[in-house]
């Protein structure tokens, strides 16, 4: 059976059993739980349109999911079948960017490609945070300056409560042709945000409302 998850598809499978686990803790009413299960293998069934009776039996087990233990063994069963990101080279992100003269370039080897939706760096002596996605089949690069807070924040690409940074974009006005800036909270951590992102779609917004501003 051939990878058929997205990273964020993983994300929210993960955070389904969480929920589960909670409800087995918190709850004693079997009608409260028989709900619990069947919402929960609804909307895990509902995240890939035409899902084959294989990939039906490799997601249904999630409803007997009732501790930490459990959730473990049921995601390590569903993880090989994550799609990995695409295979990326330090020289195609130096096409993507290519008014950088020395860009700072990820730790490409130590990447785990599945566990991520895009891909994130920061150049702390710059003060700058590249994002490399993929849209329509292409890489797309986009650049900003970053700077770190000193508070947690709620991140705007992943909608959780990271310790997050201004990410600050600068894009051409369609008008005059002036420049204008817009700045963004996000996860100082892109790692940590793919593993929080539970949605590609809100994802995509995001940067093309960056890209569009």
């Amino acid at each position: 059976m051939e990878p058929f998850i997205k990273n964020d598809q993983y994300n929210f499978i993960k955070a389904q059993t969480k929920i589960l686990i909670n409800g087995h803790s918190a709850a004693s009413d079997p009608n409260v739980l028989k709900a619990l299960k069947a919402m929960a293998l609804e909307k895990v069934m509902g995240l890939v349109p035409g899902l084959s009776q294989d990939h039906k039996d490799l997601l249904e087990p999630i409803i007997t999911i009732k501790d930490k233990q459990e959730a473990e063994m049921f995601l390590a069963k569903v993880r090989p079948y994550v799609i990995p990101f695409r295979d990326i080279s330090e020289k195609t992100l130096q096409k993507l960017f290519p008014k950088v003269k020395k860009l700072k370039l990820p730790d490409l080897e130590n990447t785990d490609f599945r566990a991520i939706t895009y891909l994130g760096w920061n150049d702390i002596g710059q003060e700058r945070k590249y994002i490399v996605f993929e849209r329509d089949g292409k890489l797309t690069g986009v650049r900003g300056r970053f700077k770190n807070h000193s508070q947690k924040g709620v991140c705007s690409i992943c909608n959780s409560i990271e310790n997050v940074g201004m990410f600050i974009t600068e894009s051409k006005a369609a008008a005059d042709g002036t420049f204008k800036n817009r700045g963004n909270y996000i996860c100082q951590d892109s790692h940590v945000c793919n593993r929080n992102l539970q949605s590609e779609e809100k994802f995509q917004e995001f940067m093309e409302h960056l890209q569009n501003m």
